[in-house]
């Protein structure tokens, strides 16, 4: 069954995705336009080339087109769903990359600023503020403490492959997670009292 783009616009992503799952081109034509420019800039942020994100964000929608059916409303919105695959297609494509230490540069501010209003709520503005103060701690860390922190906890890599892509031993990168983490710890706590 194939509907027209216009029609389709009027879809709810958990509408179009049935009919991504049946493959219908127009459905995934307006699933693109709806949701390319934030997923571009996802993958951008992860691995830090615009032909690298480019791929990323290709292969992160043609893996949508081809499980479009596989996805469970019970476990997220459909953005969550899709942001989730691009960041795992950004992250395979750094650990296939691990001879070189990536630039990140995280702003969920700008992903959340996409979002219709409505999907935003009270949460999500404490988690944008905690995430704001947690950014400027990290900026205040030295570069090597904050390097390890930003590819652990907003890349996804283990202490073991972090060494591996730093050329440092384990020892020194939990060293500095450590001693990283201590020191936002205390800058946090800080900033509450």
């Amino acid at each position: 069954m194939t509907i027209r783009a216009s029609k389709a616009e009027r879809l709810a992503d958990e509408e179009l995705m049935p009919l991504i799952g049946e493959k219908d081109p127009d459905a995934f034509g307006v699933f693109y336009d709806r949701h390319g420019g934030v997923a571009y800039s996802l993958a951008y942020r992860i691995v830090g080339e615009r032909g690298a994100a480019e791929d990323v964000t290709q292969e992160a929608f043609i893996s949508i087109w081809r499980s479009g059916a596989r996805y469970d409303a019970a476990r997220g919105s459909v953005r969550t769903w899709m942001l989730g695959i691009v960041r795992n297609r950004a992250i395979d494509f750094l650990r296939s990359k691990a001879g070189r230490a990536p630039k990140l540069d995280f702003d969920d501010d700008s992903i959340l600023e996409h979002r219709p209003a409505a999907e935003r709520t009270e949460s999500e503005a404490l988690q944008r503020e905690t995430a704001r103060e947690v950014r400027g701690v990290l900026d205040e860390l030295p570069g090597e403490q904050s390097k390890v922190i930003t590819l652990a906890y907003f890349g996804g890599f283990s202490h073991s492959e972090i060494a591996g892509m730093l050329g440092v031993p384990l020892g020194t990168v939990k060293g500095r997670m450590r001693l990283g983490l201590e020191k936002i710890r205390g800058e946090l706590a800080e900033g509450l009292t």
